[in-house]
């Protein structure tokens, strides 16, 4: 799958606060704008800091929920009542808060192998996506570990080549659990609109290798082939970049 250098808009707020509501506003537009357009919202979802944020803004958004469909980004290969399940962190933080109902997640079965788990969640995402090389998601929420990886595709790992399927498991991720699975590179750049949403000065480093220096981390390497790409950052993520635009200021720099 070929791909296109894409632009990347930059936001930078004053706070934490502020990161997660312009990011739940960003929620709110594209998915009202993609139920107008093809009469549902599939959207990608990260654990960490994007729950928090998520689950705190999500709920007082206007939107037409019953025609989301949830997916992963990448999932920890546990169960459901595991702390370290992604899906345990939405269900709690957002079914009974908003309409949204146990149904419209689409999630892993825990209870395979990882190769298993990894071919069976590919099915269920096919499903949702009938007829379709690559799967084209209205939004990715993505997060960036302290190495630069990104959903669960690490540095120098040999998953960051694969282009032959949508799913892939991993037995030996650095960092635990070590069995997941997860999007690949050419789903997650096939998506309309990709989105990283940070803050706080543990991430200014590694904000700056990715957006200033280039390098070619994982999370550098989402680079939409035909969607947007989104980084909303407060001012301590963004401190060490060379030129910090101003508060609410949107720039496009090129990766």
């Amino acid at each position: 799958m070929s791909r296109a250098v894409s632009k990347a808009v930059r936001k930078v707020v004053g706070s934490e606060q502020e990161v997660a509501k312009q990011l739940c506003t960003l929620v709110e537009h594209l998915s009202n704008e993609a139920i107008e357009a093809r009469g549902r919202f599939t959207l990608g979802l990260s654990g960490g800091s994007m729950t928090k944020f998520l689950c705190g803004g999500l709920p007082s958004i206007e939107t037409e929920w019953d025609k989301w469909l949830l997916f992963f980004c990448d999932e920890r290969l546990v169960g459901f009542n595991d702390d370290d399940s992604t899906y345990k962190s939405y269900a709690a933080g957002l079914i009974g808060k908003t309409p949204l109902k146990e149904e419209q997640f689409v999630k892993i079965n825990p209870d395979l192998e990882v190769e298993a788990a990894a071919q069976d969640y590919e099915a269920k995402v096919r499903a949702k996506f009938p007829d379709s090389e690559w799967p084209c998601f209205d939004l990715l929420l993505l997060g960036m570990g302290p190495d630069g990886h990104t959903a669960s595709l690490f540095p120098g790992h040999p998953l960051l080549d694969e282009k032959k399927v949508w799913i892939a498991p991993i037995s030996d991720s650095p960092k635990p659990p070590p069995c997941r699975v997860t999007m690949t590179f050419p789903v997650i750049n096939n998506a309309h609109c990709c989105a990283f949403a940070m803050a706080g000065q543990g991430k200014a480093d590694m904000v700056k290798r990715i957006l200033a220096d280039g390098e070619a981390l994982p999370s550098g390497l989402v680079q939409p082939t035909k969607g947007e790409l989104m980084w909303i950052l407060d001012e301590a993520a963004a401190s060490k970049l060379p030129v910090s635009p101003r508060r609410n200021h949107m720039t496009c720099c090129h990766q």
